[in-house]
């Protein structure tokens, strides 16, 4: 099966780098996902998406992460979970951790 470039990771595997989004605040970010290093109590691994926000001058200057998004036995199982999403989803996660953040009036 052909990797698409449709999802966090067939993007990552066909084109060999993170994808890239202008945020809701116009500003550069590339995603990625984290997973825990241990388990929560209830023996499940926690992963995340990550967004580092890039400068004009291509220099990273900040950063969003979301909540868990998901839960797995193993990390990698909860890592491949996000891998799934869509494009389309992980720029909407990045604007919503956006608004939250100008909500919550902080710039980082």
């Amino acid at each position: 099966m052909t990797a698409t470039d449709d999802t966090l990771a067939g993007y990552a595997a066909v084109h060999g780098r993170p994808p890239a989004f202008e945020g809701s605040d116009h500003r550069a970010y590339s995603a990625g996902v984290f997973s825990d290093d241990d388990p929560a109590p209830d023996g499940t691994y926690g992963a995340s998406l990550l967004f580092v926000r890039w400068s004009d001058r291509q220099e990273p200057d900040g950063h969003l992460e979301s909540d868990y998004l998901a839960r797995a036995a193993d990390p990698r199982e909860a890592e491949a979970a996000l891998g799934r999403l869509t494009l389309e989803e992980v720029k909407q996660q990045l604007d919503l951790l956006i608004a939250r953040r100008d909500a919550a009036g902080a710039t980082a």
